[in-house]
């Protein structure tokens, strides 16, 4: 593999291009939220920034209810747990390893299911053979920021009674049938992490249109308190704190153009990998809404480099391209290790996982490095 600049000199850029650059928001409005949460002294517990975000994010997904947690992860702990899965749940292997991890954790095991090869999103059709009397749910996964299969995967689920939710940690501001995600499933968990393009420093949610669900989901995000010193659940420490709930309002200010943005440099790559042989990029459903979050590009056979070549090449220009996921959580541990001697195979989201690339994108990316970087390919 080559490890130097193409040139043989210094890399292409001075500063390191990232996949998932932070987005700021405007700092005066940050800082002016900042100050008030310490003017108020009030820094966690449900404070008032925290219900502020809550009400907004539901209006802007139009859901009934949003719970606001510290991460991704714990919030996808926390819906399991309430939705009272155990036994076996039906996962896609092509995905962060949290999805997976979450299960884990509470003594669940995933069983890992293969992807559609034209949406790389989980396959209805593989998750009814994977079905054991174990089963109790599915986890389906907007890969991308793509919608996952969402009518189908109720018909399974109908059709079995299991519990269905999703892994939304992509597909925030996105939409499936004209519907925001944020609506299908039990619930749907999304990630704020500060690598998102709508972040909270770190942070996460679950929303749901279930009262019931909502209502217990709440509780076990705080420790399982039904009130003061009365706990009716095992719960967690799940909760958002002032600080980051200031981050996610001032994000949400600016979050459309951050999505013009996406859109546009998604535009750009579109028209530049057009002209090259052997590198597809992924492409939306320009009919939904879409944060654009992510440029996809799969490396084909005919491209005179193979995938990992074709990263090394860009690393050392600082193309910091990612390999979003490889090798796949059945590939991982302690998966791979117990899946040994079962030798699991999951075609699609093996040739995937060996084909795909993450491009640098967002505000810190213009239009000029993007010809750089197709000039690169």
């Amino acid at each position: 593999m080559r490890k130097r600049a193409i040139n043989g000199g210094e890399p292409l850029f001075k500063d390191m291009l990232h996949v998932g650059r932070p987005n700021i928001g405007n700092r005066e409005e940050l800082m002016w939220r900042i100050n008030a949460i310490l003017d108020r002294n009030w820094l966690s517990n449900h404070g008032p920034m925290v219900s502020e975000l809550e009400q907004q994010l539901a209006a802007r997904l139009n859901v009934r209810h949003c719970i606001a947690m510290c991460n991704g992860t714990v919030a996808l702990e926390v819906a399991i747990r309430a939705l009272g899965l155990k036994g076996e749940v039906i996962v896609p292997s092509l995905t962060f390893i949290a999805t997976a991890h979450a299960l884990e954790w509470q003594g669940i095991t995933s069983v890992f299911c293969d992807v559609d090869p034209e949406t790389l999103c989980i396959d209805p059709t593989q998750v009814e053979k994977l079905i054991t009397p174990d089963t109790t749910g599915i986890i389906g996964v907007h890969l991308y920021g793509r919608p996952a299969d969402i009518n189908a995967l109720k018909e399974v689920a109908d059709k079995y009674n299991l519990k269905l939710m999703y892994d939304a940690a992509h597909a925030f501001s996105c939409s499936a049938e004209g519907t925001m995600i944020g609506n299908f499933g039990a619930c749907e968990v999304f990630s704020f992490h500060a690598t998102k393009f709508f972040n909270t420093f770190e942070g996460g949610a679950v929303v749901t249109n279930d009262n019931e669900l909502a209502e217990k989901i709440r509780k076990m995000h705080d420790f399982g308190y039904e009130e003061l010193d009365d706990v009716i659940y095992a719960g967690t420490n799940g909760k958002m704190t002032e600080i980051c709930a200031a981050m996610g309002l001032t994000g949400l200010e600016s979050l459309d153009g951050v999505i013009a943005v996406n859109k546009r440099n998604y535009d750009f790559y579109r028209e530049g990998l057009s002209r090259i042989n052997g590198l597809e990029l992924l492409e939306f459903n320009e009919v939904e809404r879409c944060n654009y979050q992510y440029v996809i590009v799969r490396v084909g056979s005919e491209y005179p480099y193979s995938r990992d070549e074709l990263m090394e090449i860009l690393h050392a220009e600082n193309i910091l391209v990612r390999r979003y996921f490889w090798p796949g959580c059945h590939q991982m541990e302690p998966y791979r290790t117990r899946l040994a001697q079962g030798a699991l195979s999951l075609p699609f989201t093996e040739e995937a996982a060996m084909e795909v690339l993450a491009f640098p994108t967002g505000k810190a990316i213009s239009e000029t490095m993007i010809d750089q970087i197709i000039s690169v390919l």
